[in-house]
């Protein structure tokens, strides 16, 4: 670390003379400040790393020599390297640097230095640097300081994330605590919100961080800015040329009379007893009007006039992951954060909270492995005001494992607290689908994590565009769901989810459903009761349409016919026949599935099939127009209809013979007395293989020995060799690779070709 002559040397050769210089990492967020601020200054600046970003890119149209990997050559006529704590001494540009002598710092460095040509300000703290350094950025800007800045995110209202303004004497800056590096920094002033156990990867204990601060406050020349709410802040900083804030009685400045609106947070300002004035701060949460306070007592004792302060508080809005709005409509508002610690993450869900929001639903990736063993209580403690939490795994940040320590170690401790909505996902991929498919209006989101968890919520996001529209098309009384578990959805119960899951009412809606997803090139798949249907486990994409109630769920009787929607039951159609007295439909009792799924399979049993008994299918064609069509019209095989894949029935009329009622009855009853004896009562999807024709398929799968034969959870029926049966927890794999066995032995011992007559669809995992 560089300090007396040394740093002064470096400053001057940042501030006053025009150099070639290299960063390692410059697409962090913290290196592409540190290059904004070079090449503001006039030097030649390049800078490599593993991925750019959207900072390097505006970067690179200001000059910026970017290099897609860390190579020596590619620094090898810089005249200073500049590098983070994050970067290891075995990097090939540092290990060149230390062979050639080239001059190298660390970001801290390297920013103390540039800072030593300003009277520097810097924001400390383990939580809220950011957006209160951005605030006081911002406020300064407003009141005619012309500050310069560095801000370890990007900044919209600040245009960048640094900048170097050769007209003002002031500089804000973010002091990073995580490595010591704060040390570096010499400042006329400092800003300090809070201090906590932190980063204990890289301190002992809360004494350790104590010291840097204090060290930090020795080499500071001017005031020291504290919150006073904070014990271990007031401990520390309190002097004889402190400055106090917040809301206690005693301080220096204080908030008073705070009301929280929504977005908005309005409040008065008292300064030793004496009000100067009301404010408001278009971000939410009582913990940004602390960090406001803070903000306002610099700006003040800076000679900037309250009324300026006031009149530039509410333009301001958050840095980049700053409780930042990803997507928000009447019914859901999804929110990105990146608070990470306990204490970040009650401040975040207590603003969640005071939106007024239904419930607060959260995603929570844990950052580090050291932090998640440290302070795995904490974390327990912490999510009291979410509603649901779902934790995914450890976002390890460069470090090694530490054994026992994952996600799952979060989750247990909220649960031990006392929490009853939380779940751990370890697939970091499907973090959005579970919290998708908790979605009720009036929800608010919530993405927590300093690492890449806000990619789910902006997949979620993507996801609500389309589910808006569609709830749009089925209106209040359909239903539109987020990846729905199959396995809900089908009588075998398995399969992944339905990446867009509808239920129209009305046929009117079905036939703008047809229409949307040809308009809007989404795949589109419409599913009955499930019943002769394997989902696998990767799910369905697109859209998945469920015909049920109202329009759908009616009967009607006509004579010997029988009118009834898709939606219908097909025992209900039976028993409908029953009270009219109209036989020859017994058979429908032996199936549990709907009308739909009938007539697209022509699904038979006791040696009857469904159309049989068509008169007529109403459908919707491709493009969403009716008509109906008569079974001499369309293509009908023995479980299989061509016709209904691109045509989507909404009902059909039934034909059966006048029939006494008792003789309806000793039918229905044998139907199901046979479907009882004869089939399995676990989970199934009814007949897996259409019969080969010489011999049933059932009987073939006993005669080869398979019945009883398990792989996983997944089994075939004793009862009947035909039914492969879920004992609990199957999966749609286990399910497939028991299919191919049987289909294997039947072709390795008896020449036979076995044929799926159960619907395989869906995405492999």
């Amino acid at each position: 670390m560089k300090t007396g002559s040394a740093q002064l040397s470096l400053s001057r050769f940042l501030t006053r003379e025009h150099h070639r210089i290299h960063l390692i990492g410059v697409a962090g967020s913290g290196m592409s400040g540190i290059a904004a601020l070079l090449l503001e200054l006039g030097h030649q600046v390049s800078g490599s790393d593993k991925s750019i970003s959207l900072e390097v890119e505006r970067l690179q149209r200001l000059g910026l020599q970017f290099f897609p990997q860390h190579r020596a050559q590619d620094a090898v006529e810089a005249e200073l390297i500049v590098y983070s704590s994050a970067i290891k001494s075995d990097n090939p540009i540092l290990v060149s640097a230390r062979q050639l002598e080239t001059r190298a710092a660390r970001r801290a460095e390297a920013l103390a230095a540039i800072m030593q040509g300003k009277r520097g300000i810097i924001i400390g703290g383990m939580h809220g640097k950011t957006t209160t350094s951005a605030m006081a950025a911002h406020v300064l800007r407003e009141g005619g300081l012309h500050p310069s800045h560095y801000v370890g995110a990007e900044i919209p209202i600040l245009g960048q994330n640094a900048h170097w303004d050769p007209r003002g004497e002031f500089f804000v800056a973010e002091g990073d605590e995580s490595d010591g590096t704060i040390r570096c920094f010499h400042p006329e002033h400092i800003l300090v919100l809070n201090i906590e156990p932190e980063h204990l990867d890289f301190y002992e204990d809360l004494t350790e961080i104590e010291g840097v601060f204090h060290q930090l406050i020795g080499q500071t020349s001017g005031k020291v800015f504290f919150c006073a709410d904070d014990a271990v802040a007031t401990r520390v900083c309190q002097s004889d040329r402190s400055v106090s804030y917040g809301f206690g009685e005693s301080v220096d400045y204080r908030a008073q009379d705070v009301s929280l609106q929504d977005f908005a947070s309005i409040f008065s300002v008292f300064r030793q007893g004496q009000k100067l004035g009301e404010a408001r701060l278009n971000v939410p949460g009582r913990h940004n009007v602390q960090n406001a306070v803070g903000v306002i007592a610099l700006a003040t004792e800076l000679g900037i006039p309250f009324e300026k302060i006031a009149k530039a508080l509410p333009k301001f809005r958050h840095a980049r992951r700053r409780f930042e709005i990803k997507y928000a409509s009447d019914r859901f508002l999804l929110v990105d954060d990146y608070a990470h610690h306990p204490t970040e993450i009650r401040a975040t869900l207590a603003a969640a909270r005071s939106t007024g929001r239904n419930r607060v639903l959260t995603m929570f990736q844990p950052h580090r492995y050291t932090r998640t063993k440290a302070l795995r209580q904490e974390f327990g403690a912490a999510f009291d005001q979410a509603d649901r939490v779902v934790i995914t795994d450890v976002y390890p940040a460069s470090e090694p494992p530490i054994p026992g320590i994952s996600g799952r170690t979060i989750a247990d401790a909220i649960s031990a607290h006392g929490h009853r909505g939380v779940t751990y996902q370890s697939r970091f991929a499907h973090v959005h689908h579970d919290v998708g498919n908790m979605l009720a209006s009036g929800d608010l989101v919530l993405s927590l994590g300093a690492g890449n968890i806000h990619e789910q919520l902006s997949i979620l996001a993507a996801g609500l565009v389309v589910a808006e529209k569609l709830k749009g098309i089925v209106g209040e009384e359909g239903e539109v769901r987020l990846h729905e578990p199959m396995a809900k959805h089908t009588t075998l119960r398995v399969g992944g989810p339905a990446q867009f899951w509808i239920e129209p009412r009305t046929e009117k809606a079905f036939a703008e459903l047809i229409r949307f997803c040809r308009r809007e090139n989404h795949p589109l798949f419409v599913i009955g009761r499930g019943s002769n249907l394997l989902v696998r486990d990767g799910g369905i994409t697109g859209v998945v349409v469920h015909p049920c109630g109202g329009e759908f769920d009616d009967i009607a009787v006509n004579e010997n016919e029988i009118t009834a929607g898709v939606g219908a039951k097909l025992k209900q159609v039976a028993y409908a026949g029953r009270d009219a007295g109209i036989g020859g439909l017994e058979w429908m009792e032996g199936i549990p599935g709907e009308v739909g799924g009938a007539l697209r399979m022509n699904a038979g049993a006791m040696g009857g099939q469904t159309f049989e008994h068509v008169v007529s299918v109403r459908v919707l064609d491709p493009e969403g127009n009716a008509k109906t069509m008569t079974p001499s019209e369309m293509e009908v095989y023995y479980r299989h209809v061509p016709t209904l894949e691109k045509n989507y029935a909404v009902s059909a009329i039934f034909r059966g013979v006048p029939g006494g009622k008792d003789e309806i009855v000793r039918k229905l009853e044998e139907s199901q007395h046979k479907r009882k004896t004869t089939q399995p009562a676990a989970s199934s999807a009814g007949c897996i293989f259409k019969n080969p024709g010489n011999i049933p398929a059932g009987k073939l799968v006993d005669e080869l020995g398979l019945k009883n034969c398990a792989i996983g959870k997944a089994r075939v029926s004793e009862v009947h060799g035909n039914f492969i049966v879920n004992d609990g927890g199957a999966t749609a794999a286990e399910m497939l690779k028991l299919i191919a066995k049987i289909q294997a032995t039947a072709r390795e011992k008896r020449g036979v070709e076995l044929q799926t007559e159960v619907q395989i669809v869906g995405e492999e995992e």
